[in-house]
């Protein structure tokens, strides 16, 4: 099932996406997509509705991020060997983990906006997985069975402030805007295998980004297991788990970076689409 949040910012509606593509309204069900109604047997109450007697949403409906009331926001860096290769380090023993602020969060086609000053601002395409079961200590062999579902994430990240200014990476990874999730929640049950997704990105009608799940050093399963044993996973948290090769400040001979005007379109195999135009902080 592919769940969605529509309408105004900070007043989203639940919904879902039929097998015909048609937008339905799931608010007679639930009141949001968020952590109430992630476990397993309420998404198990919910497909079993028959999806042509909800309600069709009619006209352009804006699609919010995918999760509403997100916990926690956790991002594991340098998780695929040919992005590890490109930025020149090292194979990471164990899951590079840090956080982005839950205030970054924005809808899969919402702007995204430049910080004042921003010289380095980047892309990257991510694998989002959401939390649907209370997770702690969790082994690997297990660590699916407490997936709700997963999503596309673009992690956008200003490489200035986070790798130049003192402290962590949150810096460049926190500032407004720069989580867009979605468009879909797709339930775990309808994706095979989260190791064998195809992902792009482009920029500008250039292909930056090309990969696949199957090249991460960590997988799914490690980084919930990993992440578990460090801290309790709550339902409605979102997990992106890294990025392929291709981000801007890995290009040779010269970095590119983003510029108001710019047009990003990120996809995953199974996943969907999302796509954001690049603008300027107003002075």
């Amino acid at each position: 099932m592919k769940f969605v949040r529509y309408g105004e910012s900070n007043a989203e509606k639940p919904g879902l996406i039929d097998a015909g593509g048609n937008l339905r309204d799931l608010s007679d069900h639930i009141s949001d997509i968020d952590s109430c109604m992630l476990s397993q047997a309420r998404i198990d109450s919910l497909v079993r509705l028959a999806p042509e007697t909800l309600p069709l949403v009619k006209g352009t409906q804006r699609l919010g991020a995918c999760i509403g009331s997100v916990g926690k926001f956790i991002c594991i860096g340098l998780n695929y060997h040919e992005h590890a290769k490109e930025t020149g380090n090292p194979v990471p023993e164990h899951p590079i983990v840090f956080m982005k602020a839950t205030s970054a969060i924005n809808g899969p086609f919402d702007e995204v906006v430049l910080p004042r000053g921003s010289q380095h601002t980047d892309w990257e395409i991510e694998l989002g997985v959401v939390i649907g079961e209370k997770a702690k200590y969790v082994d690997a062999e297990n660590a699916l069975s407490y997936v709700a579902g997963y999503c596309v994430v673009n992690d956008v990240s200003e490489r200035f402030y986070q790798t130049k200014l003192a402290g962590q990476w949150t810096k460049g990874k926190s500032c407004d805007t720069f989580g867009p999730i979605g468009p879909w929640l797709v339930t775990a049950d309808e994706i095979a295998d989260p190791q064998n997704l195809f992902m792009t990105m482009d920029v500008n009608g250039e292909r930056m980004q090309t990969g696949n799940t199957n090249d991460m050093i960590f997988t799914v399963r490690e980084i919930i297991a990993h992440l578990s044993s460090l801290m309790t996973l709550h339902p409605g948290d979102v997990i992106a788990t890294g990025t392929p090769p291709g981000v801007g400040s890995g290009k040779k001979p010269k970095p590119i970076f983003l510029r108001a005007g710019d047009r990003m379109v990120g996809s995953i195999e199974g996943l969907g689409r999302q796509e954001q135009t690049v603008v300027s902080e107003p002075l």
